[in-house]
């Protein structure tokens, strides 16, 4: 068990009868269980017996995939509550990955004006990032995760028995996140990185996903609302979120941790073009990213789109896009500012990539 303050604890284990035990001491009128089509085939069989015993259950199943993470989806998700007979009393388990955790938990917080909710993340995303924190929230306006809140969870319960119902596609996209944490707080862990290239053989997940989450544990600690510390978690978000909005709605479309590797990718060349990486440390970071990544080219027609979709980001002040930056591997900066032109620059490094590297 992770202690993540006096909020709320996560649980890095089979999930199992214990964890209702604990669970049904809060004297809860019924479930509420938010699944996608994927997540109900796969994943609640694992945890179906552990919701018998009396008390009403509501399952309510929404698609898969972050365009349907919006308001409609959220209106669906109450109607269904409502038609449920679902209170306040109720408790809401979210089982799938960041857009089911994201979504339910700002469903469950402003439904009747809040009611509990527990984050089981069924992907490598949602268990090492995306169900820490307390942030919740849906898409709006082709900008990600632009209305919601701050709000805990009961308990994030991770259990490494989801991922084997993932292909190696959607275990590359959560490990983008491993990566990310390692290159802001831990040095160490980005050289024991780098020496993973096939994520599906024989990986500890249970030690990885632990470690990681103790990473972003003690920065959310720190900065719980994100006014300073916590926005090092934004690493390779402000280029990566824009570019996975851009091509959302494409034949190609990227996984979210696709997008945060061309992030990690471009941040990282602007880290050392303003004097803050060293050359040596940003072909380390580009030649993994691409390693386990590839090329994704980016047309340049659509730099303006990006360069809009970045100015909407939350984070910013003052008209001026805010990133985070590397120190070093291992070490962040946080609260600094690009120019369009040096973004737009950040992204032709990225396409010159394409094709075979030396």
């Amino acid at each position: 068990m992770i202690d993540v303050g006096s909020d709320y604890d996560i649980r890095i284990q089979p999930i199992g009868p214990g964890h209702f035990a604990w669970l049904r001491k809060k004297n809860y009128a019924g479930w509420v269980v938010l699944v996608d089509d994927q997540t109900r085939k796969h994943c609640l069989p694992l945890i179906e017996q552990e919701l018998t015993g009396g008390l009403p259950v509501v399952i309510v199943e929404v698609p898969a995939g972050e365009r349907f993470k919006h308001l409609d989806t959220c209106r669906y998700i109450w109607e269904e509550m409502f038609r449920g007979g679902v209170g306040r009393r109720w408790c809401c388990l979210n089982l799938g990955g960041g857009v089911i955790g994201d979504m339910g938990g700002f469903a469950a917080s402003t439904f009747k004006r809040g009611m509990d909710f527990v984050q089981l993340p069924t992907t490598l995303l949602s268990q090492v990032d995306a169900s820490v924190g307390g942030k919740l929230g849906v898409d709006f306006y082709e900008v990600k995760n632009s209305i919601g809140l701050f709000a805990n969870p009961q308990a994030v319960w991770v259990d490494v028995r989801f991922l084997r119902t993932l292909p190696e596609r959607e275990l590359r996209s959560g490990f983008a996140e491993i990566i990310k944490h390692a290159l802001i707080a831990d040095r160490g862990q980005w050289v024991d990185l780098r020496q993973w290239a096939n994520l599906a053989a024989g990986a500890d997940w249970a030690e990885v996903i632990a470690g990681s989450v103790v990473i972003k544990r003690d920065i959310v600690l720190e900065d719980p609302f994100e006014h300073g510390q916590r926005k090092a978690l934004n690493f390779g978000h402000t280029i990566g979120h824009a570019v996975e909005s851009y091509f959302l709605e494409r034949e190609n479309r990227l996984l979210h941790g696709e997008g945060v590797a061309i992030g990690m990718i471009t941040e990282s060349w602007l880290s050392c073009t303003l004097g803050t990486l060293s050359e040596k440390e940003l072909r380390e970071i580009t030649d993994y990213c691409l390693k386990l990544y590839g090329h994704q080219a980016i047309p340049p027609s659509c730099y303006a789109t990006l360069l809009a979709l970045m100015r909407q980001d939350k984070k910013n002040e003052a008209d001026e896009i805010n990133f985070t930056f590397l120190a070093e591997p291992g070490r962040a900066v946080v609260n600094q500012t690009a120019t369009a032109e040096e973004i737009t620059r950040s992204l032709q490094y990225y396409n010159s990539l394409a094709g075979p590297r030396g």
